[in-house]
């Protein structure tokens, strides 16, 4: 019998794929796909990542030192800004307790870690995983939530410019969240009393804010000892480096260009639904080199899991998932790829509406023809 064109139209619309529809698994579906070997945590395991990655940054700084050249200073800030970026990592894990089963031993490592990078490790801990209990919520995830339409058109059109059109500015708001979050929200990573944490939290802010200030302390006499342009080759432009790193980094992994990806309200939302809207990405030679951060959805369903054990929990549980599950583009060995995602994204995911419980980015149209007038001048 023959298919009409209408009857053709019904079988494509029954195969679209909406992501915003319910899901038609559960999340113990997924948690009952990986294997058990995947929740195993290794202290000596994940101590020996932080003995290798601090080598590798004293034996590049140490380097950088020595030779002193111009020639070669660009590339020690680009390799030791990703080890930098590294360590966050590390950190994350200790704040996520997938570092290890011992609260102490993830207390004091992420310390460590964290405030080596100027990050209030416990102000920074309790934020982030007040994310993970809030993805993809308009109005209560944590990082990078939406704008808006009414914050947006309010905005001026220096700060959208800013915010939209020059991927710089995006990549280097790390240092100001941390101290005033993000827009629309209120709080400081840094004070005990701010409204993101409880009474009970505020000695651990303290502690983690001292520590942070200690840092700081050190960087300012080692300035007067040395000169602050030797601690700014050293230390500065490889911190803003792996600032850039987290934010990129960050931002791929909720945002994407090709598919709209839903952003929930109200009944709507809910912690699965959530975690389906953040996407994996392939970062080439730098899978390895920052503790594979690009397995990101299995991290945000189940954030016990060691960064070590990512791979192989994703490769397990991703044909439960079937189309909610993206695939990331396979890259090569540099990621260029992403800086490309990166800027599509940046220009056309701009604000959502302010009603709805099922939402996707819409796009201001003159800054998007800005953009493209941009590159076309260019």
């Amino acid at each position: 019998m023959a298919v009409t064109v209408d009857q053709r139209s019904d079988v494509k619309k029954e195969e679209a794929f909406d992501p915003s529809a319910p899901p038609p698994f559960k999340l113990g579906d997924i948690r009952a796909a990986i294997p058990k070997q995947c929740w195993v945590k290794s202290p000596l395991r994940s101590l020996s990542y932080v003995f290798r990655d601090f080598s590798a940054i004293a034996a590049l700084a140490f380097a950088a030192v020595h030779f002193d050249s111009w020639f070669l200073w660009p590339v020690y800030w680009v390799a030791q800004g990703t080890l930098f970026w590294a360590l966050h990592v590390l950190g994350h894990d200790c704040g996520h307790g997938s570092f290890s089963d011992s609260p102490l031993l993830n207390s004091v490592v992420g310390h460590i870690l964290h405030s080596f990078i100027l990050v209030p490790f416990h102000g920074w801990r309790i934020s982030h995983k007040l994310h993970h209990q809030n993805h993809g919520h308009v109005e209560n995830d944590e990082s990078w939530v939406p704008v808006s339409e009414k914050v947006y058109k309010n905005m001026s059109r220096t700060t959208r410019m800013l915010r939209y059109t020059l991927p710089i500015f995006s990549m280097l708001v790390y240092p100001l969240y941390l101290w005033k979050r993000s827009p629309g929200k209120e709080g400081s990573h840094f004070n005990p009393n701010s409204s993101l944490f409880t009474p009970k939290e505020r000695n651990l802010v303290i502690t983690s804010t001292t520590c942070w200030c200690l840092m700081l302390a050190t960087l300012i006499a080692l300035s007067y000892i040395f000169g602050p342009v030797s601690v700014l080759k050293v230390y500065g432009v490889p911190y803003i480096i792996s600032v850039m790193w987290l934010d990129a980094v960050s931002y791929l992994h909720h945002h994407d260009h090709d598919e709209k990806l839903p952003w929930y309200r109200g009944k709507e939302w809910s912690y699965l639904r959530g975690g389906l809207t953040t996407i994996d990405r392939d970062y080439g030679i730098f899978n390895e080199v920052h503790h594979y951060c690009g397995t990101h959805v299995i991290h945000h369903l189940f954030p016990q899991i060691p960064h070590y054990h990512l791979v192989e929990a994703t490769n397990a549980a991703k044909h439960v998932m079937g189309k909610y599950y993206r695939e990331p583009k396979k890259s090569g060995a540099i990621p260029v790829h992403l800086v490309e995602s990166l800027f599509a994204s940046l220009k056309k995911n701009h604000y959502v509406s302010d009603t709805g419980d099922i939402v996707f980015y819409k796009t201001d149209p003159d800054l998007q023809d800005y953009a493209y007038d941009k590159t076309k001048v260019n």
